[in-house]
C-alpha cells in the first residue's frame, strides 16, 4: 500500500485532487489509520484515479462520473458528451466568424487608400448572368473570345481587369455586367467583344477577403468613408478580383478589390 504522498506521485494527481475526489465519493483509500488519519491506497486503485481524470478531462462533471461509477452506461456517457462537444464547437466557430466579421469591420476604415488608375484600353463585353456565382464562367468566356478574334493580343503587365454592374440597382439574378480587361493595343472587334480607351481617374479603394457575400460590408465602409471625406462618385464601381475558385481552394482566401471612380 502507498500513504497518500507516494500515490499522489505515482498517480500524477495531486493530494488536493485526490482529496475532493475522496469527498465526492469517487474514490476511497482503501485503508485509514485511526490513529495517524493516514490515507493509504492500493495499486489496483491507478487505474480508477486514471480514469476518473480521463473522464473530467473531456468533460464529465461529478455527478455523471459518479454514475458511471456506479454503473451507468459509459459509451451512451461518451456518446452524450461527444454530441455537446460538437454543438460547443458549432457555436464557438460562429461566435468566432462575427467576432472576425466585426474585427474586420472596425479595421476596414484603415485599409481604405486612394489610386490613380491611369488610362487603359481595355476590350470589354457585355452580357446578363443568371446569378454572381457565373461571374468567373463569364470572365473565362470573354477572354477566350477575345484570344480567339485576337490571337496575339497581349493583356497590359501588371494586369488589369474589373467588372462593373449595369442594373443601376442590386439584382441577384438575371444581372447586367460588363467586364473590361487592359491591353496593350486595339484588336479586331466581334458582335460582343468590344474596345475602348478607359480615361484616368481618381479611385477610393479597399480590398476584401473572403467569399463575396461579404462583399456589403465592404461597400459600406468605402461609402462612408466617401461621404465622410466630400467626395462624390463619378462611374460605376469596379470589382477587381485578385484571388478567386482559378487559384484559391478556400473561399476565405478570395481577393476582392472594390474600385470606386471618385470626383
Amino acid at each position: 500500500m502507498y500513504k497518500i504522498g507516494e500515490f499522489s506521485m505515482l498517480s500524477k494527481t495531486t493530494i488536493k485532487a485526490l482529496r475532493y475526489y475522496e469527498e465526492q465519493g469517487l474514490i476511497k483509500p482503501c485503508f485509514v489509520d485511526k490513529y495517524t488519519n493516514y490515507r493509504y491506497y492500493e495499486t489496483s486503485q491507478l487505474e480508477e484515479v486514471a480514469r476518473i481524470v480521463f473522464l473530467r478531462e473531456i468533460g464529465l462533471s461529478i455527478k455523471e462520473i459518479r454514475d458511471i461509477i456506479g454503473g451507468a452506461d459509459l459509451l451512451k456517457s461518451l456518446e452524450n458528451r461527444k454530441q455537446s462537444v460538437c454543438n460547443e464547437i458549432a457555436l464557438c466557430q460562429n461566435q468566432l466568424q462575427k467576432i472576425n466579421k466585426a474585427l474586420e469591420e472596425q479595421q476596414m476604415e484603415q485599409k481604405i487608400i486612394i489610386k490613380s488608375i491611369p488610362s487603359y484600353t481595355v476590350y470589354y463585353k457585355e452580357g446578363v448572368i443568371n446569378n454572381f456565382s457565373e461571374i468567373a464562367s463569364f470572365v473565362f468566356a470573354a477572354g477566350q473570345e477575345c484570344g480567339a478574334h485576337n490571337p496575339m493580343l497581349k493583356c497590359c503587365q501588371p494586369g488589369y481587369c474589373f467588372v462593373e454592374y449595369l442594373d443601376g440597382e442590386y439584382r441577384e439574378s438575371n444581372v447586367a455586367i460588363r467586364y473590361s480587361e487592359a491591353v496593350e493595343s486595339v484588336g479586331v472587334e466581334s458582335e460582343t467583344i468590344k474596345f475602348a480607351q478607359i480615361p484616368a481617374v481618381k479611385c477610393v479603394c479597399i480590398q476584401h477577403k473572403g467569399a463575396y457575400e461579404g462583399l456589403r460590408s465592404s461597400y459600406n465602409a468605402i461609402l462612408k468613408y466617401i461621404e465622410q471625406n466630400g467626395l462624390k462618385m463619378a462611374a460605376l464601381p469596379r470589382e477587381c478580383y485578385i484571388d478567386g475558385c482559378w487559384n484559391k481552394e478556400n473561399v476565405e482566401d478570395y481577393l476582392t478589390e472594390i474600385q470606386i471612380p471618385v470626383e
